[in-house]
């Protein structure tokens, strides 16, 4: 039996979100990530299933909006409830200087992800938990992890699942077989309305999403 396992970026596929919606007008926040892992497993054979499912994020408690961080932490919270592991990371304060204003600003920089997805894939096949690793991300900051488990682990796959309109050539080179994430996936692969948690609670897609 062949596993698959899914690392996903949140922030790489948010922004993908953003970019579907303002091409097509969709919204598809509301994201069933489990499922859309799920549909792609007949890609690696009749002898494949589903192993775990990573979703890598932070919440942004730097915006002081408690609406926003409360909507965040319930969708969570849903991917959750279909058995999806989270991994959260933070976001750092960061200095830089804006040409514009020409003074330096405050920003607010999403930290550890890389990292984290680079560490759990290692995790996964030091493990043997897996076959196949799915990345799904366009972040070239991950191809030296890619590249270092290629040569460590023969036996193991890596590829990447590319969200909407977040291809990249040089990650598609060095990971042969790698795919992009259709934006009929997205639209097709939206969690129930509400969700209802084991603990009987329900939650529903926010009005705005």
């Amino acid at each position: 039996m062949k596993r698959i396992s899914f690392l996903i970026d949140g922030f790489n596929v948010y922004h993908s979100i953003l970019r579907l919606k303002h091409d097509t007008g969709y919204s598809t926040k509301w994201f069933d990530l489990a499922s859309l892992c799920n549909s792609y497993i007949p890609l690696f054979g009749k002898d494949a299933k589903l192993g775990a499912v990573y979703f890598f994020s932070a919440i942004p408690y730097y915006l002081n909006d408690s609406d926003k961080i409360q909507r965040h932490k319930k969708y969570i919270a849903c991917l959750e409830s279909t058995g999806v592991h989270i991994e959260l990371g933070r976001f750092k304060n960061k200095d830089v200087y804006c040409h514009r204003c020409k003074s330096m600003i405050l920003k607010h920089e999403e930290k550890e992800t890389d990292v984290a997805i680079a560490v759990k894939l290692l995790e996964v096949f030091l493990t043997d938990s897996c076959d196949t690793a799915v990345i799904v991300s366009g972040d070239t900051d991950l191809s030296p992890a890619v590249k270092t488990c290629k040569t460590i682990f023969a036996d193991k796959a890596v590829i990447f699942a590319f969200p909407f309109a977040r291809k990249n050539k040089e990650l598609a080179k060095s990971a042969p077989g790698s795919f992009s994430i259709s934006k009929k996936q997205y639209i097709k692969h939206q969690l129930p309305d509400p969700v209802i948690l084991k603990d009987g609670q329900k939650i529903y897609k926010p009005d705005t999403w």
